[in-house]
């Protein structure tokens, strides 16, 4: 008998109404019913990412320490922060236990009624996160233009990170296919991702058990930029952008730089 709940179809990790869709709101506000995860599900080789299901919140963080240079002399002040290197990124994903599919499964690994995995000594391949940011229909009319709702928008070259994405089609009256809109959304990479942590909470006032997974992540992108020195990041003074006045070598050299506050002005 096919599992439903681990059974990809139409782009999720499952076929049982686990996975259904429903409505939610359009605002300007990025909102979480939205946000779509998708990782492996085990037993489907190299094929797509799909959605996971019940996954009740998701957490990456990301830090680096900064270090500031001071001089002998020269008063209490900092010449200049150094960012340090950057910490791996991150993660923290809490997700209901279904009986015919958990957490193991739901990123790639023979666990559960699929497999032996039960602890981290059996983890020993890294698996990928895709994070879809998904637009509501108010913000993609602002990004495509009046007129064209709900059509979504490829992003290129610099801006390939945000691409069109399609729900899957809704069966229509008499076996027909009701094709569903696009919408835009801005695409996330986790990958290579680590579980360095795993839990299952059992509570005997609370019916609902839940299992939480911390994962740490080997490199974080938009999906399609290339990276390097020359990474357009914004705030570069040499690309017009705002910059900051210290790096200013003179007045107006771009906005915010003004000679009548004196900014830039040397003697």
């Amino acid at each position: 008998m096919p599992n439903t709940d681990s059974r990809p179809q139409n782009g999720l990790q499952g076929s049982s109404y686990i996975y259904d869709y429903g409505t939610t709101p359009n605002t300007r506000t990025a909102v979480s019913q939205k946000v779509r995860l998708l990782a492996p599900s085990y037993g489907q080789g190299n094929k797509a990412l799909t959605q996971m299901g019940v996954v009740s919140q998701f957490n990456p963080s990301q830090s680096r320490t900064i270090d500031p240079v001071r001089g002998i002399g020269f008063g209490d002040v900092i010449a200049e922060l150094v960012p340090s290197v950057t910490e791996p990124t991150t993660g923290n994903m809490e997700r209901a236990l279904l009986y015919l599919s958990n957490l193991w499964q739901a990123t790639g690994y023979a666990g559960g009624v699929d497999g032996p995995v039960r602890s981290l000594a059996h983890h020993r391949w890294p698996f990928d996160i895709e994070q879809q940011l998904v637009f509501s229909t108010l913000a993609d009319i602002d990004l495509v233009g009046l007129g064209a709702a709900n059509s979504g928008a490829n992003g290129t070259g610099f801006t390939a990170g945000h691409q069109k994405i399609r729900y899957p089609d809704a069966a229509g009256p008499g076996g027909s296919t009701l094709r569903n809109p696009a919408h835009s959304a801005i695409i996330t990479m986790y990958e290579a991702c680590w579980f360095n942590s795993w839990s299952a909470t059992f509570a005997k006032d609370s019916g609902m058990i839940m299992e939480s997974g911390d994962v740490t992540v080997s490199d974080t992108h938009d999906f399609a930029s290339i990276y390097g020195e020359f990474l357009r990041s914004g705030n570069d003074p040499s690309l017009s952008e705002l910059g900051s006045i210290r790096y200013s070598g003179t007045p107006g050299a771009f906005p915010g730089a003004s000679a009548a506050a004196g900014v830039g002005v040397t003697a």
